[in-house]
């Protein structure tokens, strides 16, 4: 994926290498091969929590923008960086639509 080009219609999955638990202030994420924990603010783990639950990347935009009452763009925006770094991390995989 090229930064800007998630495919919207891509489902995301989390590798099995890779856990994470919800608390009420934050996410937290573990990388099993890399020993590394990231952390995830509420707004973060919502959006990780909406990509787990929703069959897409665009229903989750979608799911998202109506939660927070923001805008379908900015909240795509937000999601395409969001997965961006997800994925450079090695922490969440996309699987492409399956025409």
């Amino acid at each position: 994926m090229i930064d800007g080009e998630l495919d919207l219609s891509a489902r995301v999955k989390i590798p099995s290498h890779v856990v994470y638990r919800e608390f009420p202030a934050e996410t937290v994420i573990l990388n099993l091969e890399t020993g590394q924990y990231h952390g995830l603010n509420r707004t973060g783990g919502a959006i990780l929590a909406s990509l787990q639950r929703t069959t897409t990347v665009q229903e989750t935009v979608t799911a998202v923008a109506k939660q927070y009452g923001q805008s379908l763009a900015d909240v795509e925006r937000d999601v395409r960086a969001f997965c961006g770094d997800l994925l450079r991390r090695g922490l969440i995989l996309l699987d492409p639509a399956s025409g």
